[in-house]
C-alpha cells in the first residue's frame, strides 16, 4: 500500500506574496499533509519590471500600484502567524538599482520583509513548484516572468542547477509593439549557449502567459477539459499556437477568444520565447505547470516524510476527507483490490496502482450527496477537482470511476469529453474498477474490517469472490453477488462465488 498521511492530524493554512516583475499576487493555500489547495488567490498587475530595460529602475507606478496590493494583502492576513506567511521578489525587484529602496518602503509600511531571490533559487523553486504538481516530471522546466526566463532541468524529479536569462517580455521591448525577426534573433543569440546544455524532448512550461497560451489552444481544437494543469501539448501544437499569437496585431488579439486582456501588450512576446525554446532545445512535448515557485516555497517546507507522499493520494483523501468521512475505508479497499487488479495488463504505465489507491480514497465522495444525483456530482468534483499530480487522461479516469462507483447506468455525464481523453480500454478499465469498488463498499457495510473477511482475486478467466470460513452468509449475500456479477462482467471473467 502506498503510504499515507493521517488525516486525523490538523490541516494547515500558509500565504504566499508573490512580487513579480509584472504581477504582485498573494496566494491563500491549505495543506493537508503533501495536498495543496489554493483557497484564495488575487493578483495587481504592477508591471514593476515595465521601465527596467530604459531606466534600470522599477517603473514609478508599478511601485505605487505594488504598494497598494501589498498593504491590502498585509491587511488580510492580520492575525496570522509569521511563519505561515512567506514574501518573495523575483527579477524586477533583483535587478533595479531602487529595489533595496522598493523593499525599504514595503518593510516600513507593511512590516512584511520580503525575501529577494537569486536567479538561480527562482529556477530551483520553479522546477520545485513542478515537482509537487507532478513528482515523476523529468526533463526541463522553463519560468517565464516578467522579465527573465529560468531554465533548469529535472534528473530523476531532482532539479539541477539552473540559469537565468533575460527573456521576460519586459525585458525583450514589451508593451512596445512586437518586432518579430528583431526579437527572435535576441531570443535565439541568448538561447545559444544553452542550448546542449537545456536539450530536451518534454518542456514543463511554468507562468501565467503560458498557461494562457495554453487555454487559447484548447479553444482552437476545441478541447473539452479547460484545466491548465497538467495539460500537453505536441511540438506542432505548441509552435502553432505560439507562432498564431505572435503574428495578430493587438486587436486581433483583443478579439480573440480565451485570451487574457490583460495580457495583450506580453502574450506575443511569450509566444516567440516559446516557439525559440520548442526549437533550440529540440522540444517535442510541452505540459503546463499550474505549480511554480510558490508551490515550490511550500514543497520545500514540508517535513522529508511529508515530501516523500503522493499528492495525488493525498490530495483524494483529503477531497473525501472534507466530507466528513472517515479515511480507514480508503486504504482498506487498496489492499482488498490490488490482489486481483495487480493481475490485469496496464492501462496506465507504471501508474495503475497509483491510480488505484487514489480512486479507493474516493469511494465515499458522494456520501453526503443526494443518492438520485451523487454519481453525476462525485464525477464532476473529480473530473476538475484541484488536485496535483494527475495527468488530464488519468483525470478523466477517475472521474469515470467515481461514476461507476456509485451507479450501474453505463452512460457518463460527459460522455464526449471523456472519449476524447481516454480510449475504450481505460473507459472499460474505469468502469470495472468503479464496479470492484462498489462491490467492496456494499460487502463490508463500509466496515473496513469487514473487507479483511473476504477477497477478491482473479485465476485464469474467472473472478473468485470468497469468504473466510463462517462468514460466507454474513458477506456473500445477494446484493454482494450481483454486485460482484457487473465486476465480473465488465473484467470479461467468470464469477465464482465461494
Amino acid at each position: 500500500m502506498w503510504p499515507r498521511g493521517d488525516s486525523r492530524s490538523p490541516s494547515r493554512q500558509a500565504a504566499v506574496i508573490d512580487v513579480g516583475s509584472n504581477s504582485i499576487r498573494l496566494v491563500i493555500y491549505r495543506l493537508d499533509g503533501r495536498a495543496i489547495w489554493t483557497v484564495y488567490n488575487e493578483k495587481a498587475l504592477a508591471g514593476l519590471g515595465r521601465d527596467l530595460p530604459s531606466t534600470g529602475r522599477l517603473s514609478p507606478n508599478g511601485v505605487e500600484v505594488a504598494l497598494v496590493a501589498i498593504r491590502r494583502f498585509r491587511a488580510l492576513l492580520d492575525g496570522w502567524r509569521a511563519e505561515d506567511v512567506t514574501a518573495a521578489a523575483t527579477a524586477a525587484v533583483r535587478d533595479a538599482a531602487d529595489g533595496p529602496a522598493f523593499l525599504r518602503r514595503v518593510r516600513e509600511e507593511t512590516g512584511l520583509a520580503v525575501r529577494v531571490l537569486t536567479g538561480e533559487e527562482e529556477a530551483h523553486y520553479a522546477a520545485l513548484g513542478v515537482i509537487a504538481g507532478q513528482p515523476d516530471a523529468e526533463g526541463v522546466v522553463g519560468d517565464l516572468g516578467g522579465s527573465s526566463l529560468e531554465l533548469i532541468r529535472l534528473t530523476g524529479s531532482v532539479p539541477d542547477k539552473g540559469a537565468t536569462l533575460p527573456l521576460g517580455p519586459f525585458a525583450l521591448g514589451a508593451p512596445r509593439l512586437l518586432d518579430g525577426d528583431r526579437t527572435r534573433r535576441l531570443i535565439e543569440n541568448a538561447l545559444a549557449p544553452h542550448a546542449g546544455r537545456f536539450a530536451t524532448r518534454h518542456f514543463h512550461a511554468v507562468g501565467g502567459a503560458w498557461r494562457n497560451l495554453a487555454l487559447f489552444q484548447m479553444e482552437l481544437v476545441d478541447y473539452p477539459l479547460h484545466v491548465a494543469h497538467q495539460y500537453e501539448m505536441s511540438r506542432a501544437d505548441a509552435l502553432s499556437v505560439s507562432r498564431l499569437v505572435a503574428r495578430q496585431s493587438r486587436a486581433s488579439l483583443e478579439r480573440m477568444q480565451g485570451l487574457s486582456k490583460k495580457r495583450i501588450e506580453t502574450l506575443p512576446y511569450s509566444a516567440v520565447v516559446l516557439e525559440a525554446l520548442i526549437e533550440t532545445l529540440g522540444v517535442e512535448r510541452v505540459t503546463i505547470s499550474a505549480f511554480g515557485v510558490r508551490e515550490g516555497l511550500l514543497l520545500e517546507g514540508m517535513p522529508p516524510e511529508v515530501r516523500k507522499r503522493d499528492p495525488l493520494i493525498e490530495g483524494c483523501e483529503a477531497l473525501t476527507a472534507a466530507r466528513g468521512i472517515a479515511s480507514d475505508l480508503g486504504g482498506a479497499l487498496e489492499a482488498w483490490l490490488t490482489p486481483a487488479f495487480e493481475k490485469l495488463s496496464p492501462v496506465f504505465e507504471g501508474r495503475d496502482l497509483v491510480l488505484l489507491a487514489a480512486a479507493s480514497r474516493l469511494a465515499d465522495l458522494g456520501a453526503r450527496l443526494h443518492p438520485d444525483h451523487r454519481a453525476d456530482l462525485a464525477f464532476e468534483q473529480v473530473l476538475r477537482a484541484p488536485i496535483a499530480g494527475m495527468s488530464h487522461p488519468e483525470r478523466a479516469f477517475l472521474a469515470s470511476i467515481a461514476f461507476a462507483r456509485h451507479t450501474s447506468t453505463p452512460t457518463l455525464p460527459e460522455a464526449e469529453t471523456v472519449a476524447k481523453v481516454i480510449g475504450s480500454d481505460r473507459r472499460q478499465r474505469a468502469r470495472a474498477l468503479g464496479s470492484a469498488i462498489r462491490l467492496g463498499c456494499d460487502l463490508s457495510g463500509r466496515n473496513p474490517r469487514l473487507l479483511e473477511k473476504s477477497s477478491l482475486t482473479i485465476q485464469g478467466d474467472r473472478l473468485a469472490l470468497s469468504a473466510t470460513p463462517g462468514w460466507e452468509d454474513m458477506l456473500l449475500g445477494e446484493q454482494t453477488a450481483r454486485r460482484a456479477q457487473t465486476l465480473a462482467s465488465a473484467l470479461k471473467l467468470k464469477l465464482e462465488l465461494g
